[in-house]
């Protein structure tokens, strides 16, 4: 069995200045052959979901999801991870105010900007968008948060702004929020309703 998150484990400390050895290894025991760079956990539950519902097992596929905690991070782990480094391929999704870090990163550890895709604003933005603000209300209610919304919604900082706003703000107004909600919206879609950016990226995996 594929132990992916014993891999990530390994590459979170040696980003963090720990040893290479144990990542070095855990890729040439699983097989590991691409990595997918993400800015935060919420963006790994959309993937990983997306995955799921279309019966792929990235894992197996020899695909390492990995959180790279910002996207300023981006050019330390494509050096560790890409050809400069262990040598995989590299991929990932960003927010469109990232893009310049994603593309500088990429190109000089070796890969080309093609290689990742741009959400318009970021993913919860593009996950509204698709899915229509009813219909993220109804989710929304459906996950027992219908108080906790109601109330964010009574800040002074909310009125005027559009529902679409709101939203993204609620998602990140709770720890494990936006991770959570990354995973619901995501299930939520129709097949034919996913965004670009993230229809994409799996489809390149």
């Amino acid at each position: 069995m594929v132990d992916m998150g014993a891999f990530r484990d390994a590459v979170t400390a040696w980003a963090a200045g720990g040893p290479a050895g144990p990542a070095h290894e855990l890729a040439a025991r699983h097989t590991v052959r691409t990595v997918v760079l993400l800015e935060g956990l919420s963006d790994v539950a959309a993937v990983d979901a997306l995955a799921e519902s279309r019966g792929r097992d990235l894992a197996d596929d020899g695909v390492c999801v990995l959180s790279i905690g910002g996207a300023m991070s981006v050019g330390r782990y494509a050096q560790l991870l890409g050809p400069p480094g262990l040598g995989l391929r590299l991929t990932g999704l960003c927010d469109e105010a990232e893009r310049p870090y994603y593309a500088r990163g990429f190109t000089r550890a070796g890969a080309a900007e093609r290689d990742f895709f741009v959400c318009a604003a970021d993913l919860e933005d593009e996950l509204i968008r698709a899915l229509g603000v009813p219909r993220i209300e109804e989710l929304v209610h459906e996950e027992g948060d219908a108080r906790p919304l109601r109330t964010f919604l009574r800040q002074p900082a909310q009125q005027g702004r559009a529902p679409q706003q709101q939203f993204r703000r609620f998602f990140g107004t709770k720890k494990g929020r936006k991770i959570h909600y990354g995973r619901v919206l995501v299930e939520a879609l129709d097949p034919d309703r996913v965004p670009a950016p993230l229809d994409d990226l799996l489809a390149a995996l």
